[in-house]
């Protein structure tokens, strides 16, 4: 049995390498190309796709004796997640490049090469866990064991197909248990530290980038109170996202944070921090994981952001297959773009990108 190993050249990554090893597959090792430094305008040793992490997962594979390549991807990363998450703050949306990277890349680029290599599973070093459940004769994703890791919350697009084809070794533990395994089999990387930025955003400048990629520049615009007086001037409206208190100057006293941002006419709506709670959102292109749509509005656990506490509610299909989500308490700052995730205690239901919620 062959394994398709994603290596991103971190600690994650190699146990699950070395995990595959010891159950008797045979791992082959991969790390995808998905950009160059000088197209984001880093140095080499700030980014991720670096030299350096190239050799560490290189080191594992040499280590442990088996195949190891490097794919490029750099077009399709560019048309499905660069291309995509300046659009959306063009747009006036908060996208997470890292939902759009798992989908397209490695659970739709890879799931390509591992058909070329005939590998039977791919397998990824995420936080999550992969049943098959014997009474519904379904695939179940579930939430990492270790809840301060767990990233299933990235992976809600998976569908029974990749389920099938997929193995998350990591997910039964904890990053500590992790490292631990990794110091045992003295792997190069045990002690790496975890990447936390957009990876082809390491200063988090994400306004600068985007200026960068389209060689344009948003002018000067208005913040707006929310009965729509001008109260003071801004640099560009995609340098803000909802939530956001920096970079808000406005002759109005007391603490002021976005409330909604409108591209069209390159205004941004402030108000008080109590102004940003809402309880519902819809949310658009969403996959059930299952493969069965509800048919009546159903009960859930739900997050509109990554590591968010989850907050219950109810879910509702509409009749173009959007969902309506309805919680039982205020979330605040829920943002288009972003992800809402529903669960039904550890099982992952599936999830969409939120196209519009309502300020209370």
């Amino acid at each position: 049995m062959k394994a398709l190993i994603a290596m991103s050249g971190g600690v994650d990554s190699s146990v699950a390498a070395v995990f595959m090893k010891e159950k008797g597959y045979e791992p082959i090792g991969v790390t995808m190309k998905l950009y160059d430094n000088e197209d984001v305008n880093m140095s080499q040793e700030k980014t991720c796709c670096s030299l350096s992490d190239i050799e560490d997962a290189r080191s594992i594979a040499h280590k442990f004796d088996f195949p190891y390549y490097v794919f490029n991807f750099k077009t399709q990363f560019r048309e499905k997640v660069m291309d995509k998450f300046v659009g959306c703050y063009k747009c006036g949306m908060t996208p997470n490049p890292c939902v759009d990277c798992n989908r397209y890349l490695k659970f739709n680029e890879l799931d390509r090469r591992a058909k070329e290599l005939e590998c039977d599973v791919i397998v990824t070093g995420h936080y999550a866990r992969i049943r098959f459940n014997q009474e519904t004769k379904k695939y179940e994703l579930l939430k990492g064991v270790d809840d301060s890791k767990d990233q299933s919350y990235v992976l809600y697009y998976m569908t029974q197909e990749q389920l099938a084809h997929t193995m998350l070794p990591l997910g039964e533990y904890t990053k500590e248990e992790i490292r631990k395994i990794a110091d045992k089999y003295q792997l190069i990387n045990a002690d790496k530290h975890d990447s936390q930025d957009i990876c082809f955003i390491p200063d988090g400048n994400h306004m600068q980038f985007i200026e960068n990629y389209t060689n344009e520049k948003v002018g000067k615009g208005n913040f707006l109170d929310i009965n729509g007086k001008v109260i003071g001037q801004h640099n560009g409206y995609y340098r803000y996202t909802v939530g956001q208190r920096k970079g808000i100057n406005v002759n109005r006293d007391g603490k002021h944070y976005v409330l909604e941002i409108k591209p069209e006419t390159n205004e941004v709506v402030v108000g008080r921090n109590k102004d940003l709670f809402s309880t519902e959102l819809i949310a658009a292109d969403f996959n059930w994981i299952s493969g069965e749509i509800p048919k009546e509005p159903i009960r859930i656990s739900g997050r509109t952001r990554y590591h968010q506490p989850l907050t219950e509610g109810v879910a509702e299909v509409l009749d173009n297959g959007d969902v309506k989500i309805t919680f039982d308490e205020p979330i605040r700052a829920i943002t288009k773009g972003q992800s809402v995730v529903l669960y039904n205690g550890e099982i992952v239901l599936g999830g969409g990108c939120i196209v519009k919620t309502e300020i209370m």
